[in-house]
């Protein structure tokens, strides 16, 4: 079997140039390389410490900002914030109204703060988005057009399951948040469900922490409510410390005519990585799809593909939209309400 499935977003035929808020390692890492192999302009990087955005313009041969305001005020380009999410609402009214904007996921650090971004977004009028990127990673991209052609035919099994061993100790600055395991990891699946299976009626949720680990929360198990036909469900673990040979990281989507297999290789030996995979099973065995780039950094480069494409009017919609976004971080909000409601007590023998 042979299937001509999307991977990557075209490229912009005029794209603008990109300016950078914050020059710390996702941008090193991923943003700036990502930009680089699609041939996108960096005008320049931003960061209140000076001399490390001086080190990343440097490395990558673009401008420096000196100050947030300079940055700010340049026109006819896209503003990438790779900035905390409780300073996205600063840096947005600070911008040009109508100006075209990328933030960095999540969309504020609660549902609070991403109404208040997109309060702001409505009323200055831009044109922004939230870099959930793994929308845009070739094996995703495919997974959804194989979904779009009826390949599948109706979804009605979608299982996340995750049994990983994550190096938290690699950002230190995680261990003082409250919100940590869904907000900064799990959204991206929740917001990739939503993309195949719209928005639940609701969601039961747990998320916890684990003995071993100085991290508010690194255990999510979740259910989402689609009704009587779709049965949805995420087992999240990244404790999983006991050698690779029962690690998992892993999508299995299944339909009325046929199955897929999703391996998100960049979580399994991070951050060394596996390869990605993606299976596709229609009634006649599992064919295996030769892809043709990783989520890590390819993903990163067809985000910015769409939106420059929708700046410049050659693609109509705009895909992970400020708009869209607030109900990831709804579904991200309801989830935790759920993990702090005691859940329904069972009945004692009498």
């Amino acid at each position: 079997m042979t299937l001509n499935l999307q991977q990557h977003w075209p490229k912009a035929t005029n794209p603008l140039p990109i300016v950078i808020f914050g020059a710390g390692s996702i941008v090193t890492d991923a943003h700036l390389p990502a930009y680089d192999k699609a041939g996108y302009q960096v005008a320049g990087v931003f960061d209140p410490d000076l001399e490390k955005a001086r080190l990343v313009a440097a490395r990558f041969g673009c401008a420096v900002f000196e100050t947030a305001e300079e940055a700010a005020e340049q026109r006819n380009v896209i503003f990438d914030l790779a900035t905390p999410p409780d300073a996205h609402a600063k840096i947005l009214r600070s911008l040009p109204d109508g100006a075209v904007v990328l933030l960095q996921k999540p969309m504020g650090s609660d549902l609070a703060q991403a109404t208040e971004i997109l309060v702001v977004c409505r009323a200055k009028n831009l044109k922004a988005a939230v870099n959930f990127q793994l929308r845009f990673a070739p094996m995703m991209l495919a997974l959804k057009d194989a979904v779009d052609q009826g390949l599948l035919g109706e979804i009605v099994d979608f299982d996340a399951w995750l049994a990983l061993d994550t190096p938290w100790g690699l950002w230190k600055f995680l261990e003082p948040l409250p919100r940590v395991e869904i907000l900064l990891h799990s959204i991206h699946y929740l917001d990739f469900i939503r993309s195949i299976l719209g928005d639940p009626n609701g969601v039961h949720a747990k998320t916890m922490g684990h003995p071993s680990s100085k991290i508010a929360q690194s255990r999510t198990a979740a259910i989402l409510d689609y009704g009587d036909t779709v049965r949805c469900a995420l087992s999240v673990n990244h404790n999983h410390s006991f050698g690779r040979k029962y690690q998992a990281c892993e999508f299995r989507i299944c339909g009325t005519k046929g199955a897929a297999y999703v391996q998100l290789g960049v979580n399994l030996d991070y951050p060394r990585g596996e390869p990605d995979i993606l299976s596709i099973n229609t009634g006649d065995g599992w064919t295996e799809i030769p892809l043709t780039g990783a989520w890590f950094i390819d993903a990163f480069a067809s985000r910015m593909s769409q939106l420059q494409r929708f700046a410049t009017q050659e693609d109509p919609n705009l895909i992970s939209s400020v708009e869209d976004a607030w109900n990831t971080m709804a579904l991200v909000e309801a989830a935790y309400e759920s993990s702090a409601t005691p859940a329904t007590q069972i009945a004692r023998k009498p």
